[in-house]
């Protein structure tokens, strides 16, 4: 207790300092996922329980990848490395492939995945912030199959992954008031998003 101008107080405790960090976040989501369960519930939910056993939790160890979150038909994925965090989506979206090439199309789970690299919020195991949701909104944007990156992941990628990165315009996402620029990783030639800019 401290004692000021004769009024005792009690000494003031200061404020829990809010934990950063910078992170490569892999943003996933299973394409269709309503239509396929409503189709065959049974049948999607081995499918992706076979997949994630058999091709997307040994390449997560393999990349170092930490699950965050899971979401029923999507994940969040923590990596240390940008360059983790594209091979491994990158090897996860060939797996993936490769594991239904017998499947028929109207059976086939196909992913769609978004990475930012950026500062996030840590509160216990889980992760948040706008680090996160851009990941999650480049999810959204992302083609099925495809893996749709950040600006600051690709100032990070050039010259360490030899993948073609073709650039998908700045996109305005939800909730960020700053546009991001984006990059398809791996699929040269295609055209910009619908409402991003073309590069020059």
């Amino acid at each position: 207790m401290v004692f000021y101008m004769g009024v005792a107080t009690e000494p003031t405790m200061p404020s829990a300092r809010t934990q950063r960090r910078l992170a490569a976040i892999l943003a996933a989501d299973v394409v269709g996922y309503s239509s396929l369960v409503e189709r065959d519930e049974e049948a999607t939910l081995f499918s992706l329980r076979d997949l994630r056993r058999e091709v997307i939790d040994p390449l997560l160890a393999q990349h170092e990848g930490r699950i965050v979150k899971l979401m029923g038909d999507g994940a969040l994925v923590e990596f240390a490395s940008v360059v983790d965090a594209v091979a491994c989506a990158l090897s996860v979206q060939a797996g993936v492939a490769a594991r239904q090439e017998k499947v028929p199309a109207e059976h086939r789970i196909v992913l769609r995945m978004g990475i930012n690299l950026g500062d996030v919020v840590v509160e216990g195991e889980d992760l948040l912030g706008d680090g996160v949701n851009i990941a999650a909104r480049l999810e959204q944007l992302s083609e099925p199959g495809g893996v749709l990156i950040s600006g600051t992941a690709f100032d990070h990628l050039q010259g360490k992954l030899n993948v073609p990165l073709t650039f998908a315009g700045e996109q305005h996402v939800k909730n960020i008031e700053r546009p991001v620029r984006t990059y398809r990783v791996g699929s040269p030639g295609r055209m910009p998003l619908h409402n991003g800019r073309s590069s020059p």
